[in-house]
């Protein structure tokens, strides 16, 4: 028996049942637990801000860094309601949807629509909501641990989105809905392999930038949105930004640097709660960074 999957799958189950306000608590509570450890993740988030910016006080940056760690958690505590409980009660969350037209013009005219979601709030909520404005697809790879790939599945699949691997058949079915008129959503701020990426500013910083959206633009001619899910009294905000007409440039790096520039724009409306944990400067031109070795 694989007692670690069957114990994380019964926590998922568990914190599942929760109402999202009870969740969202009790991530908190763990997220300040986890400031309070001076974990890894503050550390590397405090390495990011600094990086990102340095005109900010330190105060001010290890206050949001702090603020970051307990969003992170309480994140990973919400989704596992939002995948266990229906979506209308999820819906019932969504306190107001901005610049919906973004996203519903281009689907209403039948061109396919990129939706360029940043690891922002709660992207698992997003994710469930474009699937019920049309036919979505969106990139997955399974988790880890084997027992929790159904649950999950399960939660995003539940307003009809395809899930797709995270391979050249995924991409391929990425491009079809694409030219279906359909919406693709993808998480443009993930580090990719380096066949997969080239380095395009990033506040500053050459960062290794995923070219599958660059890709995707250029095959299908389809409008990219960039959205994400914020976290607010008693729900969530729907928050949909245009992107720059340089996105749809020839130039990759036009493109690429337009993308980051979009993540920026996204990462402006609530700083306290992207990702910084993530270690996303882990390489530069010619190698690896080291930023993040522990000294």
């Amino acid at each position: 028996m694989d007692i670690k999957g069957h114990l994380s799958a019964g926590a998922l189950k568990l914190i599942g049942s929760l109402p999202l306000n009870w969740s969202r608590r009790l991530g908190q509570w763990v997220g300040h637990a986890a400031v309070a450890a001076h974990g890894d993740g503050l550390r590397v988030s405090k390495i990011n801000l600094a990086r990102c910016f340095p005109e900010m006080a330190e105060k001010e940056r290890n206050r949001l860094a702090r603020n970051s760690v307990v969003n992170t958690v309480t994140t990973g505590f919400e989704m596992a309601t939002l995948w266990r409980q229906p979506w209308n009660l999820a819906e019932d969350r969504i306190i107001r949807i901005r610049n919906q037209q973004l996203l519903t013009g281009g689907v209403d005219a039948g061109r396919g629509v990129l939706v360029l979601a940043p690891h922002i709030g709660n992207w698992e909520i997003f994710g469930q909501y474009l699937a019920t404005v049309g036919p979505t697809t969106s990139l997955y790879a399974p988790p880890k641990i084997a027992a929790l790939d159904p649950l999950i599945r399960e939660g995003r699949e539940k307003t009809g989105a395809q899930l797709v691997p995270t391979n050249m058949r995924g991409v391929r079915a990425l491009l079809k809905a694409l030219k279906d008129g359909g919406i693709v959503g993808v998480l443009p701020d993930q580090e990719p392999d380096l066949s997969g990426g080239e380095f395009a500013p990033f506040f500053g910083h050459p960062t290794l930038t995923m070219t599958l959206a660059y890709n995707l633009i250029q095959r299908t001619g389809c409008k990219v949105v960039f959205g994400f899910a914020k976290r607010v009294a008693d729900g969530f905000e729907l928050v949909l930004l245009p992107a720059e007409q340089a996105i749809y440039s020839e130039e990759v790096t036009v493109s690429l640097a337009a993308l980051n520039r979009g993540v920026e724009a996204c990462i402006a409306e609530a700083p306290e709660q992207y990702q910084w944990e993530y270690k996303r400067f882990r390489r530069i031109p010619g190698g690896k960074s080291g930023i993040y070795r522990k000294r």
